[in-house]
């Protein structure tokens, strides 16, 4: 893997903050809450550089990591907000996303931003908090495969709490149609073209066969696989994954390019050879407007790109805590000592009440 040009650009224009000075800020720094790059430019100017050694150190030899980050950095901010959320582990007070259907045993990442955080406390201490290490890596991730470069603009908080039951609620499915789909996105304020370019992640990276096993072989209980699939490659996915297998194969949502953050997405689907069924259905529903969107970005990486940059930015600044709002972690998948404290008094309080309530009937 070499630097190319746009990872030049990333570190010494996105990332570096004497240069931020000097260029314009896009609008979507300027909706509430309010959000800067230069948030760090003064208490912790190496921040980038930190997240971006680690990042290529990590991704020379897990060449899934990219892809991975940026789904842990979507699965955050639709939870509840870009709060890092996602990161915390189960606690006595703390039921964690983790463990949520759309999360358990296919998030990765969590150990490399455990890793990010240490050395970013070592330089900083009790500075930067989890949910812009996730944000800054999600950006790093998408130059390190190829893919645009953005100001990631900074200022989050980390919350105190997790939602588990949001969780299973708010996380598209890979099942979904596009009314979901559309749905799912519309509660989070991003809209169909959002919805069209951030699905675009899934030009690289892997899903497991259980993910679209019934596409193969009994789509909608029909006894039959999905029409909207390619025959030859309905072919090749029945090869990797099996009638009645133990659905944990691994199968490159992008056959050509598997990590490689590029258009390549988009012109799959206009062949009918979208790997999930929320990704086949931009394309392969009747009349629906995400057509033309689709056609737009496999026809023009450039507009795919640009789509895509700002539909990241705009997914980061969904629901974020600033100001004295939440904490800065100490580490990213506990909240602080003081606060689970705090949190663990409460639920003990109100575990009294709910005693006393019920020997009083």
């Amino acid at each position: 893997m070499k630097m190319n040009f746009c990872l030049l650009i990333a570190i010494a224009l996105c990332f570096v903050a004497v240069v931020l000075r000097g260029l314009p800020v896009p609008s979507s720094f300027s909706s509430k809450p309010q959000l800067d790059p230069l948030f760090y430019s003064k208490t912790c100017p190496q921040l980038p550089f930190i997240v971006y050694q680690i990042l290529w150190n990590v991704s020379k030899t897990d060449h899934r990591m990219p892809a991975s980050l940026i789904r842990l950095h979507f699965h955050d901010c639709f939870v509840q907000g870009c709060d890092a959320s996602v990161l915390l582990n189960n606690t006595a007070t703390i039921v964690s996303e983790q463990g949520a259907s759309p999360n358990i045993n296919s998030l990765r990442g969590l150990d490399v931003v455990n890793r990010i955080k240490t050395a970013v406390e070592k330089a900083c201490p009790n500075t930067v908090s989890c949910a812009d290490i996730l944000a800054l890596a999600a950006g790093v991730s998408s130059v390190l495969t190829r893919g645009p470069c953005w100001i990631v603009p900074l200022g989050r908080r980390d919350s105190l709490t997790a939602n588990q039951a949001l969780a299973n609620q708010n996380l598209p499915s890979p099942s979904f149609n596009l009314t979901q789909l559309k749905s799912s996105f519309a509660v989070q304020g991003l809209n169909t073209n959002d919805l069209v370019a951030l699905s675009g992640a899934h030009t690289f990276g892997r899903a497991r066969c259980s993910l679209f096993v019934d596409r193969l072989y009994n789509f909608n209980n029909t006894g039959k696989p999905d029409p909207t699939l390619d025959t030859a490659y309905l072919k090749e996915l029945q090869k990797e994954c099996p009638k009645n297998g133990p659905g944990t194969n691994r199968v490159n949502f992008d056959p050509t390019t598997p990590d490689i953050l590029d258009k390549n997405y988009y012109s799959n689907l206009q062949v009918k050879k979208g790997l999930l069924q929320s990704d086949q259905t931009l394309f392969s529903t009747p009349g629906a407007d995400t057509i033309s969107i689709v056609n737009k970005f496999g026809n023009n990486q450039n507009a795919f790109f640009e789509s895509f940059r700002n539909s990241m930015i705009k997914m980061g600044n969904i629901d974020v805590l600033t100001g004295k709002k939440g904490e800065i972690r100490k580490q990213c998948n506990f909240v602080n000592k003081k606060s689970s404290e705090l949190d663990l008094a409460t639920v003990r309080s109100r575990e009294s009440v709910e005693e006393d309530l019920v020997s009083s009937i």
